[in-house]
């Protein structure tokens, strides 16, 4: 299984759309509340996303906001 990172933060639904797919689909990640962590935050602005959620899977472009349609790819 890939490594998979979700970069959110809280009240955000397109975070929370993302977690619960993720959830649902039995799909192991490790969430990052960029709010609550700084180096989290710097990462994300270092990949050069400004929107919420930003996705990194391991071997794959990083993307940001609830996208089913890469998420099933990992189920």
């Amino acid at each position: 299984m890939k490594n998979i990172i979700v970069y959110s933060k809280p009240n955000c639904m397109q975070c929370n759309f993302t977690k619960k797919f993720l959830d649902q689909k039995e799909i192991n990640y490790t969430d990052y509340d960029v709010y609550e962590n700084e180096a989290a935050l710097n990462r994300v602005k270092e990949l050069g996303f400004q929107s919420l959620p930003v996705i990194e899977i391991e071997g794959e472009e990083p993307f940001f906001g609830f996208r089913p349609d890469l998420l099933e790819k990992l189920a």
